[in-house]
């Protein structure tokens, strides 16, 4: 749900949707029939000969016995459904939230269901429960008995109608059945049941032409093998694969009773659907085989132990979210809407370690983008078009199938973000093309921004989670998209570490937004926490340390935040002391957007340091063995080496390519040579005119404009970058030390550097160790903080640091309106900034505000007044005599207080050197 207003959502006992009700009230006497409409094209070019096609919509009729309503156009068949269904209570006077649904209703209902399930109608419907019957038509003896469990899982009606009666058979497969049982004890003319066997069966035989007609859509007479995973109880016991021989004459159920040592079919439960709801693969399991189904539930209500002691099937209670006792065969067999015929599919042990995978968010991301043992769910989602795998709202939705929770409900609010007040706003002169836009960045006109709030509910309608960040977004599908990828971190967190505190739990959600239910939490999750798997096992650690070499020349061209990676990635299993590997997982081409965490952190690491065209092979510990086992077609083989050598992972990686941020892209194909370029220059210029010795950069990034600085003769004698990302000062710190030792070694005179310290830290924390420098930039930072840090920053810098010269640039967000233009934005637009009511994007999606030249002015001048600079302003790309100036707008402060003033606070060293040179001890 995508509205401003609040859903209204059960708490409690989920609200029965229209359609639910006109079943309670009608029966099989409300007929839906839905018709699809072909809706024009919008903007269709005039004149073709081949009318284009619009979207498929669909118009849903309901025929009663009393009325009939059409409902309106929808673009889902389910949809038009439940608004006829509406229309139609609205119709008959039913109001859902006052009128009383008493229990009775949906009572009667079932016994309908049950008396039409066994019609003779019924048996030669599409319907999967009538392969059941025309399968147990075919037996030699007891030809008419089915399992109970079949019409409590397969007939979504049925199911449905229970829970209606009673939440409970969410979790308690006993209780559904015998709610099954007691409406068919009412249908003692047509129906016939068993407590102490749990089967259901016809009264009378079906008429000859009917069996005839049944066995006749049966279809194929083969007999076939179906490939099933038998799942132990025990844990001593591992799982394995095992064959269902199932004969054309027979019914499946029965071989699946054999393989658990029961006699038929009839004390045979299974599970719902294990993945998608369209899928046949279930756990398939042994009833109680002492008690009848009274003291069966009795048993299960007081919580005493059923089977003897270890019993519980931890595993397959873990796969299916639902308790299973005893051992579990998981087999992908039945019957479906599709076709008369048993659908059947092998499975393999493969299999089995996937669908493990998809009960962990990273684990589904890691499934969606074919690299289980090298992907890693991102810790951040910038745009679209940099996104590679499942969006983070599907895989929130998928997580929320895999363990039986409710579908996640989202809330988008949208609000009007005023501009933020200055002094003054006066109109600035702007020729034609630009003159609409400069209207906009002088706040005449307000941007929408939107809020996303997910909640999510157990299979009972509890509150387990709920999410509300505080940052707002410019687009509505990036403040759902943030949202849900917030709420999967930190569940993904919280799998890797069941054992975690709920202290802990409660503290790591501060920051994200997030607050969740305890008690409703543990219940949804209680099957995980009885389950120790491989993604908090002790004996492995997906972050281990990792040996490395990186080959190949120095291409120049290295990924730099923001930008769009390929690389080759293989993964092999070496074994320890023998010349031999064994290839898991391979790429030819994995795209990722560097600097969002896509990859596990050591191979991230390793590109992060690499330019295109080198490759690396990298060496690490084992990951969790359930992930190798994910990998390969025969992981037998591989646990076979697994429990007996001793084995690592080998990651042999190539850069194949980098595609530079858009950003960049724009910025490099507008002007000539590049605005970046040109920005490094500019500052080049200023310390080289002010015979500087000592320089740091602020927000130095991968030392673009240090290395730089090596390559012309200055009077600096020491330089320093300090940045927040780690990731960047390594690469910088690779850079700075090559060319500085290669200078030295080849006694280069061109620079006089003497010492290069790279500090990892916040610009807006001040360390006394840069104070009092020379001359300090901070080239394109700022507008990568909220204003608020912006000003800060401005503060600490010009108060505490006192460099005698500090040079910031910024965008100018008036000349957005001219880069936009380009043919290359045009290339990547998201569709949805097609739709935005305002004309005109920042430019990087990491930027929180880009300032007019009015607005970086009043800054600058303010700061400067404040703390005893004066301030002139300038800029690369474009001219400051014509509109709209600048493309990049630079402030560059110089201190009139002379050297003798005092320092300012006390000694204090916040930062920590990731890098440091020194030519006398390189």
């Amino acid at each position: 749900m995508e509205s401003g207003q609040s859903p209204v959502v059960p708490v409690g006992k989920p609200t029965m949707t229209p359609k639910a009700i006109i079943f309670q009230k009608f029966g099989n006497k409300a007929s839906y029939k839905v018709e699809e409409v072909q809706e024009s094209a919008q903007n269709e070019c005039p004149g073709l000969a081949v009318r284009q096609k619009g979207p498929c919509l669909f118009r849903c009729t309901l025929q009663l016995p009393e009325i009939s309503v059409v409902s309106g156009y929808f673009k889902k068949k389910k949809d038009a459904e439940q608004s006829a269904a509406e229309l139609a209570l609205e119709k008959l006077g039913i109001d859902p939230t006052t009128d009383n649904l008493t229990p009775q209703d949906p009572w009667d209902a079932l016994v309908s269901r049950i008396k039409y399930l066994f019609s003779n109608e019924f048996l030669t419907s599409p319907h999967p429960l009538s392969g059941h019957l025309r399968a147990a038509l075919q037996r030699e003896a007891d030809k008419y008995s089915i399992p109970v469990s079949v019409l409590t899982v397969l007939d979504p009606k049925t199911c449905n109608l229970c829970k209606s009666i009673d939440l409970k058979v969410e979790s308690n497969p006993f209780l559904v059945i015998s709610y099954v049982m007691r409406a068919a004890s009412k249908l003692p003319a047509y129906v016939i049941t068993s407590e102490e066997q749990f089967w259901i069966r016809r009264q009378n035989p079906y008429p000859p032409e009917f069996i005839n007609s049944a066995i006749q859509q049966s279809g194929s007479l083969e007999s076939f093998f179906i490939r099933a995973i038998y799942i132990p109880c025990s844990f001593e016991k591992n799982i394995d694969v095992m064959n269902l021989n199932v004969s054309s004459t027979g019914y499946y159920l029965d071989v699946i009773a054999k393989q658990l040592g029961l006699v038929d079919a009839c004390k045979v439960l299974f599970t719902r659907p294990i993945g998608k709801a369209s899928s046949e693969t279930r756990l398939y399991f042994a009833a109680f085989d002492s008690y009848p189904l009274k003291t069966a539930l009795d048993i299960l209500n007081s919580g005493k132990a059923i089977h003897s002691e270890g019993s519980y099937n931890t595993r397959a209670s873990y796969l299916s979210s639902e308790n299973i006792y005893g051992d579990a065969i998981l087999a992908s067999v039945g019957y479906t809407w599709k076709s008369s015929d048993l659908f059947h599919e092998d499975l393999t042990l493969q299999s089995y370690y996937r669908m493990l995978l998809n009960k962990i968010p990273s684990g589904i991301y890691k499934l969606s983008r074919g690299a289980i043992l090298s992907a890693e769910l991102p810790s951040s989602f910038t745009t679209r078009n940099n996104w590679r795998g499942s969006f983070p709202r599907d895989i929130l939705g998928s997580f929320c199938r895999h363990h039986r929770l409710l579908e996640p409900i989202f809330t988008v609010s949208n609000s009007i973000a005023p501009p933020k007040p200055l002094e003054s706003h006066k109109k600035l002169k702007v020729t034609d093309s630009a003159a609409q836009m400069t209207d906009q960045a002088n706040g005449i006109e307000s941007v929408d921004t939107f809020k996303c709030e997910v909640k999510i509910y157990s299979k009972f309608g509890d509150l387990i989670i709920e999410c509300e960040p505080e940052v707002s977004y410019k687009k509505q599908s990036d403040s759902i998209q943030n949202a849900s990828l917030k709420v999967l971190l930190w569940l993904d967190k919280y799998f890797k570490n069941l054992d975690t505190a709920v202290d802990i739990l409660e503290q790591s959600t501060r920051d994200l937004g997030i607050k969740f239910h305890h008690e409703n939490f543990l219940k949804a999750f209680e099957l995980c926490l009885s389950t120790q798997y491989f993604w908090h096992n002790e004996l492995y650690d997906v972050n281990s340390t990792a040996s490395q070499e990186i080959d190949g020349p120095d291409s120049g061209i290295s990924p730099s935040v923001g930008s769009l990676l390929c690389i080759s990635c293989s993964v092999s299993l070496v074994i320890k002391g023998e010349n031999r590997k064994e290839l898991l997982e391979s790429s030819d081409k994995f795209e990722f957007e560097f600097g969002s965490s896509s990859l596990i952190s050591h191979i991230e690491t390793v590109v992060n340091q690499m330019f295109v065209g080198q490759s690396s092979v990298i060496c690490t510990k084992l990951l969790p063995p359930e992930f190798i086992l994910a990998t390969v077609d025969d992981p037998e083989k591989i646990f076979s080496l697994l429990s007996s050598k001793s084995c690592s992972l080998e990651y042999t990686v190539s850069l194949l390519q980098v595609t530079e941020a858009l950003e960049d892209r724009m910025e490099q194909a507008l002007f000539s040579p590049p605005l970046s370029k040109q920005r490094v220059e500019y500052a080049v210029q200023h310390i080289r005119q002010s015979c500087a010795a000592t320089m740091v950069d602020f927000g130095c990034g991968s030392g673009s404009l240090l290395e730089s600085l090596l390559n012309y003769q200055t009077s600096l004698e020491k330089i320093v970058g300090v940045d927040i990302s780690h990731k960047s000062l390594v690469r910088a710190a690779k850079i700075l030390n090559s060319k500085l030792n290669m200078k030295s070694e080849a006694g280069f005179q061109s620079t006089g550097i003497k010492s290069a310290i790279l500090y990892d830290g916040s610009i807006t924390d001040f360390d006394s160790r840069l104070y009092g420098f020379d001359i300090g930039t901070c080239l394109e930072v700022i507008e990568h903080m909220e204003e608020e840090q912006a000003w800060l920053f401005g503060n600490i810098v010009l108060s505490c640091f006192l460099p005698k010269i500090l040079i910031v640039s910024t965008p100018n967000y008036e000349y957005n309106v001219l880069l936009q233009k380009s043919s290359i934005l045009g290339q990547e637009e998201d569709p949805e900034d097609k739709n935005q009511s305002h004309s005109c994007k920042f430019r990087n999606h990491d930027h929180k505000f880009e300032w007019t030249r009015e607005q970086f002015n009043y800054w600058a001048t303010e700061l400067a007044k404040k703390h005893n600079y004066s301030v002139e302003f300038s800029g690369v790309g474009g001219s400051a005599d014509v509109e709209p100036g600048f493309a990049s707008q630079a402030a560059v402060f110089r201190r009139t207080l002379g050297d003798d003033f005092e320092k300012v606070g006390d000694s204090k060293h916040l930062y920590e050197v990731v890098w440091e040179w020194n030519s006398d001890n390189e």
